[in-house]
Parts: C-alpha cells; structure tokens; sequence
C-alpha cells in the first residue's frame, strides 16, 4: 500500500465516457477524491477475474480487473482522461466503490462475491464500498420489507390471486419488479384499468420473480423524496416530482429534482433504519420517501449527490470520504499497533 494519505482507488462502474458528468454521482465521488490526492482507476465488472495462483507461499486467490488510470475535470465533454489500461490486483488497492448500475441479476451477485475475496483493510484487502455482502443481502425493493411499520401495504409475491385481492382492496396499485431501477418497468393499475391480466402475463412469461404490489400513493403527485444517508446519519434531501406525462419521479423518466428539506418524518424514518446500514458497513444509501412512506432502500449505485449539493451547498461526496477515510484511518491505526 501507499502512504496513508493518498490512496489507490478503483471505481467498479459502467463505461465511465456515457455518464452525464453534471448530474452523475459517481463523477462526484471522483472529483471529491481527486481533489484530496488520491488516485483513480476505473473497471467494468466484466472483466473481474477470480484465480487461485500457487506460489512460494502456497496457494492464493486473487481478485484482478483490467482497469485504466482516469483523471476527471468539471468539463461538460472533456471531463475524463484516461491513460494506458493494464491487469492489476484489486487487493492492491486502498478502497474499491461498487458503482455500476442494476439490474440486480445473477451477474451483479457473482460480482458480490468476488468482491468479498478482497472486502477488508490491510495486505491484500481493500475497503469496498457499500460492502458486497449487504449489497447482495439488501436488494432494495426487498430490504425495505424488514421496516413493515415506515411503508404503505405492499406484497411480494407471483400469486394471482393475492394480486387480485390486494387490488380489490386498494383500487389504485402500482406494479414494480425487483431487481430494475431507475424506474423500469414500473406501471400504476387504476381501478377501472382492465390491463392488469395482460401485464401479469407479460411479467411472468419472461421471468420466474415474483412482483412488487404496492398502494398507489396520491402524495406522489407532490414529489417522491430521495434522502441521502452517510453512515446511517441523513445529510440532506432532493424532492423528485414527476412530469404530467407520466406517473414516476425517477429522474432517468423524467422527474425533475426540486429542492427539499427533512420532515420531522423523515427524521422518524432514519433513526430506524440508521443503526443496520451502520452496523453493515453501507456507508452511502438512498432511501425514498413518499408522504409519510418509506418505498425503498437503495444501497447499490444510489444518485442525487450533485443535485443536493446545487440545491443547499452540501458536500455530500465530501461526507462521503471524511467517513471512507475515517474507517481507513481507524483500521491503519489498528494495525500498526
């Protein structure tokens, strides 16, 4: 490892080229980093390789991608440089952030795991944030049902007739499957909608996953509430309110971010969750929030950094690292004695 000061920092991410660099959170975290000496590397999951090499020492697994040394600039185009790309260990590395974007697939949990061959601090071991194991144990559409009394009635499930039921009861539903994000897929079921058959046909004839049926929520109309947690603790707030054209917020459809600040609520619903995403190592979490409902726990790629920072001057990428090289300073110390 290098100096305790500057360390060698691996971003795991989609092709760094297509992000939009004004609205993107993972370029935040990069800037923030780079303006405090550390060096970055980029990779695609893809090209992760898990082997065991057998040396003087005995047999080792090694967790290697092939990644490229990227410099990044607040430039609308020319916002990355990178230079010549080369294998290198992943144990080598000081911090590794797990950025890429859903779906939650088979190929995202493999990546979990062999992100855990090298989740630690100190030789061969590096710092992944949030940590792969709750990553893969808290898949937000399903996470969030362990906080029964912060959300509006739901059901996970395949069965037909529960479906039926629940929207008997509720009239006005919304339709999620688990593992997209960004909005994908998401449809509302009005009362008087007769295309809830044809829907559930489509969803399980190409999938064996159950579904999300959740109450429509009319506060919806005045924004949904992405709250930005940084070791458990909420640093601030963006309300995300859907065009009249279609009914989610998500800001990949549509949604425009609004400036917003924490209800007593809100407050209400991070002091529950707060101790597990601490206790996990689940250092940056999205949750949102409709009315008086948590919806979901974003623990994957959460966004809304460089939003909240335009809106009330906070530094949430900054946040970020005081805790990233808090935890690294706390094990250095750890180890030297």
């Amino acid at each position: 490892m290098i100096s305790h000061k500057q360390k060698t920092i691996a971003i795991q991410m989609d092709p760094l080229e297509h992000i939009d660099s004004e609205a993107d959170s993972t370029f935040a975290l990069m800037l923030e980093a780079q303006a405090r000496g550390h060096a970055l590397f980029v990779y695609h999951v893809e090209s992760l390789t898990l082997g065991v090499q057998d040396n003087e020492h005995g047999a080792q697994t090694q967790l290697t991608a092939f990644m490229q040394p990227v410099t990044v600039h607040r430039h609308k185009e020319k916002f990355a440089v990178f230079a010549d790309p080369f294998y290198r260990s992943l144990g080598e590395m000081d911090v590794i952030l797990m950025r890429q974007d859903p779906p939650f697939d088979m190929a995202y949990i493999a990546a979990t795991h062999m992100l855990e061959h090298v989740h630690g601090i100190g030789p061969h071991k590096a710092l992944v944030v949030n940590n792969p194991r709750w990553v893969r144990e808290s898949p937000e559409k399903l996470f969030v049902m362990n906080f029964p009394d912060l959300m509006p009635p739901t059901l996970v499930t395949r069965d037909r007739t529960q479906i039926d039921a629940f929207r008997h009861q509720w009239r006005d539903i919304i339709i999620k499957p688990l593992f997209y994000s960004g909005g994908k897929g998401v449809f509302r079921i009005r009362a008087e909608d007769q295309n809830l058959n044809a829907l559930l046909e489509m969803y399980f004839a190409h999938s064996r996953e159950p579904l999300m049926i959740q109450r429509y929520e009319p506060a919806i109309v005045h924004g949904d509430k992405r709250v930005i947690l940084v070791d458990g603790m909420p640093i601030g707030a963006i309300n995300r309110v859907p065009s009249e054209a279609d009914h989610r917020s998500n800001m990949h459809v549509g949604g425009v971010p609004h400036p917003v600040a924490l209800t007593e609520r809100d407050k209400e619903i991070c002091q529950k969750i707060g101790p597990f995403l601490r206790e996990h190592n689940l250092i940056f979490v999205g949750i949102d929030v409709i009315g008086d409902y948590l919806t979901e726990i974003n623990v994957t790629s959460p966004t809304g950094l460089q939003e909240l920072e335009r809106f009330s001057g906070v530094n949430g990428a900054g946040l970020i690292w005081d805790c990233i090289e808090g935890k690294l300073d706390d094990s250095y110390k750890n180890l030297d004695d």
